[in-house]
C-alpha cells in the first residue's frame, strides 16, 4: 500500500544517522525504553529534513513538557504517574501527518491524535502503550465565506478562534457549536458537538458538508473521494477510530445582531423543585430560537446549606419577543425584562462561558483556564426521556448536601426542536426526537484538595448509579464527547471483542454502532488507528 512517499535517497542515510547519533549520546535511555523508537524517529528523519527540529519533541527535549501540558485541560491525566508520549509531533505540512502515520504503524507504536486536549478521559494524549501524539497545533486555519455562508476551519484551530473569525466579518453569522471556546474544533467535530444553538439548528456535525482526511495509507481525501460512508463516520462517530481529518467545511448559520439572554436563580426555599419540575414538561416545547438550561448545586445561604437552582436561556431576538413567548410557554419562571440582557451572538459566548470584564479578544488565548471546569474533574451524561418526578427530586436534593459532593454540579439542557426533526441515523450520534433533556454532571477540585480526589470520583460514580430509574434504557445513553471510562473500554492495547465494546458502543450510538463496526472495518482492516473507546474492527 502507497503512502505516496520517494524511496529514501542515500544521501539521506547520513542526514539521518547524524541525527540518530545526537539524540543517542543526548538520550541513551531511549535504547532500552522501546526498540522501535530509533527506528521511527530515523523514519521520520528521512521525510522531515531541515524542518525536524521544529516538529518532533522527545523527552529530552526542553520544550517536551511545555508542548505536551499546554492543552491538557484535566489535571488527573498530568500526574508524575501518567504515561507520557515517546514522541510529540507538531505537523507543519500535511507530509508530516502522513510520515507520522507511516513511521508509527511500521514501527509499532500507538498513535494519538489530539487538536485542542479537552478529552475527558485523556485519550488524545495518553496510552498504555508505548505511543506517539500527534499535535495538531499548527494547522488552525480558518476561512470565511461570507457571500456563500460557509467556512473551512482545520481541526487544530480552537472554537474561539472560529468564532472570531466569523464575528469580524459578520454580525449576523454564526456557527452552532459550543461555549467553551479552547476546545479544538478536530475534537469537536468528531464527537458530534452541541452549543447554544442546537434546538435551531442542530448540532455542528449536522452543519459540516465536507472534510480533508487522511486514512492510513496516507491519502488525502474528501466527501466525494472518501464516499458517503466514511464521510458520514467521521462526523459524530468519535475521535482517533477512522484517520486523521485535517480540516472541515461548515455551513455557517443565520442569527440576528441583536441576542437576549437570562439567568433567573432561585433557591429550594424559593420554589426551585416546583420550577425545575414544571420545567422538564416545557422545555423541550419552547420555540427552536430558545437554547434553555437549568444547573444545580449545593451553596450557603446566609449560613444555610440549600440548592442553587439556576435557569438560563439564549434567545435569537429581542427581549420583549423573548417575553411574550416565555409568558406563553413557562409563565412560572416569571421572567421580567429587568433580567434580560441584549447583546450580540458572539457576546453570548462569553456570557455562558462566564468570561467576565473581557473583550473578544480572549477566545483567542488558547492557554485560558474556563471557569465552567476545576482543574480536576470527573464528567457524566444522562438523556432523559420522561420526567423525573418531584418525589425523585427531593432524593436528588439529598444527595447533593451530602459532604463529598461540595464540588457537585448538574446541568439539564433542553432537546426538542431541530433536535426532535433529524433522525437517528443522520450521523452517528443518535440521541434526538424523545429526549427531552440530557443531564451533565461534574464533579471538580483543586490540588489543595487533590487527598479527596478518590472521595469525589466515588461520589460521582455513587450518583450516577443512583440516577439510574430516571434515565434512559436499553441502552442508558451516553455522549462520546463526554468520554467516560467507567461505562466500558477496550483492552490498554485497544482491542476488544464485539460483545465488550457493545457495552459502551450502544450507550454512545445505540443501532449505529453495528455501521461504524463496518465502516472501520473496510477503512481501517488492521485496526491502527485505536484507543481505549475506539471502534472495534470486525473479526
Amino acid at each position: 500500500m502507497s503512502f505516496f512517499f520517494p524511496e529514501m535517497k542515500a544521501s539521506q542515510y547520513f542526514s539521518m544517522s547524524l541525527f540518530l547519533l545526537i539524540l543517542l549520546i543526548s538520550c541513551p535511555w531511549l535504547i532500552s525504553a522501546n526498540p522501535h523508537l530509533n527506528n521511527f524517529l530515523g523514519c521520520l528523519d528521512s521525510f522531515y529534513s531541515n524542518h525536524i527540529s521544529q516538529v518532533i519533541y522527545t523527552q529530552n527535549n526542553a520544550s517536551y513538557s511545555s508542548v505536551l501540558n499546554a492543552t491538557i485541560q484535566n489535571l488527573r491525566f498530568s500526574t508524575p504517574t501518567t504515561p507520557k508520549p515517546l514522541v510529540i509531533v507538531t505537523p507543519l505540512q500535511t507530509s508530516h501527518i502522513q510520515a507520522t502515520i507511516r513511521c508509527s504503524r511500521t514501527n509499532g507504536l500507538n498513535l494519538r491524535i489530539r487538536s485542542g486536549g479537552h478529552d475527558f478521559e485523556g485519550l488524545s494524549y495518553v496510552s498504555q502503550v508505548p505511543f506517539v501524539v500527534l499535535d495538531l497545533t499548527n494547522f488552525r486555519s480558518v476561512k470565511i465565506d461570507v457571500k456563500n455562508k460557509v467556512a473551512w476551519v482545520q481541526s487544530g484551530a480552537i472554537l474561539g478562534e472560529f468564532y472570531s473569525e466569523i464575528a469580524k466579518r459578520s454580525r449576523t453569522l454564526a456557527f452552532p457549536a459550543g461555549i467553551c471556546h479552547t476546545v479544538g474544533v478536530g475534537g469537536y467535530l468528531s464527537g458530534g458537538g452541541y452549543g447554544l444553538l442546537l434546538r435551531k439548528y442542530g448540532l455542528a456535525v449536522d452543519n459540516v458538508i465536507d472534510a480533508v482526511f487522511i486514512d492510513v495509507n496516507g491519502r488525502i481525501l474528501k466527501r466525494k473521494s472518501m464516499g458517503e460512508d466514511l464521510f458520514w463516520a467521521i462526523r459524530g462517530g468519535g475521535g482517533g477510530s477512522f484517520g486523521v481529518v485535517l480540516s472541515w467545511k461548515v455551513k455557517l448559520v443565520s442569527v440576528p445582531s441583536t441576542v437576549t439572554v437570562f439567568t433567573i436563580r432561585k433557591t429550594l426555599e424559593e420554589n426551585a423543585t416546583n420550577l425545575v419540575h414544571q420545567w422538564q414538561s416545557v422545555g423541550h416545547k419552547l420555540p427552536g430560537d430558545i437554547f434553555s438550561a437549568v444547573t444545580m448545586r449545593k451553596v450557603n445561604r446566609n449560613g444555610k446549606t440549600t440548592i442553587l437552582v439556576a435557569f438560563s436561556s439564549f434567545f435569537l431576538g429581542e427581549t420583549n419577543a423573548l417575553i411574550t413567548l416565555m409568558k406563553a410557554g413557562f409563565p412560572e419562571l416569571g421572567l421580567k425584562k429587568e433580567h434580560c440582557t441584549e447583546m450580540s451572538w458572539i457576546e453570548s459566548i462569553l456570557y455562558f462561558g462566564q468570561i467576565q470584564n473581557k473583550s473578544i479578544d480572549v477566545l483567542l488565548d488558547r492557554s485560558y483556564k474556563s471557569p465552567l471546569n476545576a482543574p480536576w474533574f470527573k464528567t457524566k451524561l444522562d438523556y432523559v426521556k420522561n420526567p423525573i418526578p418531584k418525589a425523585g427530586f427531593e432524593k436528588i436534593w439529598c444527595k447533593l448536601y451530602e459532604e463529598d459532593a461540595e464540588t457537585a454540579a448538574m446541568a439539564f439542557i433542553a432537546y426538542g426542536g431541530k433536535m426532535a426533526e433529524i433522525p437517528e441515523s443522520a450521523t452517528p450520534f443518535p440521541h434526538r426526537d424523545g429526549n427531552l433533556y440530557h443531564i451533565a454532571y461534574t464533579v471538580g477540585w483543586d490540588g489543595e484538595e487533590n487527598t479527596k480526589s478518590q472521595r469525589y470520583m466515588n461520589w460521582i460514580r455513587k450518583f450516577y448509579s443512583f440516577m439510574t430509574p430516571f434515565v434512559s434504557k436499553s441502552p442508558r445513553g451516553a455522549y462520546v464527547n463526554y468520554r467516560d471510562d467507567d461505562i466500558g473500554t477496550n483492552n490498554k492495547k485497544g482491542e476488544t471483542s464485539y460483545a465488550k465494546a457493545s457495552v459502551w458502543g450502544r450507550k454512545y450510538f445505540k443501532n449505529n454502532f453495528d455501521k461504524l463496526i463496518y465502516i472501520k472495518t473496510k477503512v481501517d482492516p488492521h485496526n491502527f488507528f485505536k484507543h481505549e473507546q475506539s471502534i472495534p474492527v470486525s473479526v
